[in-house]
């Protein structure tokens, strides 16, 4: 067997309490902080003198994970944060709702946005996708049946 599973799916974000916020409203559980630094973490990750703050946040059902990263060094590379879906390397990460238009209503304060509007996927699903927090394209699914 190639792998076990997939363990998470990593973020780098500018405001780390700001970004768990809204991946709390959405209904992840944090599962913890740290601080991140060493020679593992040069290794790892091809970087000279990483020194991070990261966030462990799980989805209800305990299968789904997001590591949230912030960098105190080497230096945050920022580049648009309002870059269209269609962007080579850039995607978005979904996640299944009981009542999408609750969770919008929700997220909105915590500065999501609409990148289109609620749609509704033939009697099946209505769909969306917005922008989060440093610019995270979140889509949201609801099962219509």
């Amino acid at each position: 067997m190639a792998i076990q599973r997939m363990d998470n799916v990593g973020i780098v974000v500018e405001d780390l309490d700001a970004a768990i916020a809204f991946f709390e409203e959405l209904g992840m559980e944090l599962e913890g902080r740290a601080e991140i630094q060493g020679a593992f973490a040069d290794q790892c990750t091809g970087l000279d003198g990483v020194h991070c703050d990261v966030a462990m946040l799980r989805t209800p059902d305990g299968h789904g994970r997001i590591e949230l990263a912030k960098y105190r060094s080497p230096a945050l590379i920022t580049g648009p944060r309002d870059q269209p879906h269609n962007v080579l390397g850039t995607h978005r990460i979904m996640f299944a709702v009981d009542d999408i238009e609750d969770t919008v209503a929700r997220l909105r304060p915590h500065g999501a946005e609409l990148l289109g509007e609620i749609a509704r996927y033939e009697d099946l699903y209505l769909l969306c996708y917005l922008r989060g927090p440093d610019g995270i394209i979140v889509a949201l699914a609801e099962q219509l049946r």
